[in-house]
């Protein structure tokens, strides 16, 4: 796991979840645009083996590339729950609700995070990512009413297409979120002006 303690008494915690085939280290270049005053960050490492390298948030599954669903999501998420109630108690940081932002497989991450525990999200980052299946009684019961989610995709993304992107924001919504949308003409990445957008959502 990577760190970047805050500046400042009383922070809040933003946890940053890397996608398919990354490590800590892969969504740190989002944290310096961040403010150090107002967030201490946590960047952990996924349990499981990628294939060719780095990390995931599920085990391999032959066939289901690219398509994880809620049962196999879970197991990592629970962990993640446990993982920030653990290490905020052992720095002394108020993190009964925190922050999240994820990219791709990691996008999903924070979109089952928010779902089975809305009480311990406040804010959700999707980058690039999707809704994963299995969430369709979370949806349902509108377990994201009234939450404000920021979700930012390019158009000439060919792993997680924008259809799939703009097919999971229906369900975003329809499980009573406020979407922020921004969508850029770039590939699996987040643009400049989306970051930017991203930095302004977090600071709001």
């Amino acid at each position: 796991m990577r760190v970047r303690p805050a500046s400042m008494d009383h922070p809040r915690l933003l946890l940053m979840i890397h996608g398919w085939t990354g490590d800590e280290n892969s969504m740190w270049v989002f944290a310096r645009k961040f403010s150090a005053e107002n967030y201490w960050i946590i960047a952990p490492r996924a349990p499981h083996p990628a294939d060719p390298q780095g990390f995931s948030w599920r085990p391999h599954l032959v066939k289901t590339f690219g398509r994880p669903s809620l049962e196999v999501l879970l197991p990592s998420a629970e962990a993640l729950i446990r993982l920030v109630d653990g290490y905020s108690a052992s720095v002394k940081i108020e993190a009964d609700q925190f922050d999240v932002i994820g990219f791709s497989q990691g996008g999903a991450m924070v979109n089952v995070l928010g779902m089975v525990f809305p009480n311990r999200i406040r804010k959700m980052g999707v980058l690039a990512g999707f809704v994963p299946s299995g969430l369709d009684a979370y949806i349902e019961k509108r377990a994201l009413d009234g939450k404000k989610i920021f979700v930012a995709h390019g158009t000439q993304d060919e792993l997680v297409t924008i259809d799939r992107a703009r097919a999971s924001m229906e369900l975003l919504e329809r499980a009573g979120a406020a979407i922020t949308y921004c969508e850029a003409d770039v590939g699996h990445k987040l643009s400049p002006d989306c970051l930017r957008a991203l930095e302004e959502y977090l600071a709001d």
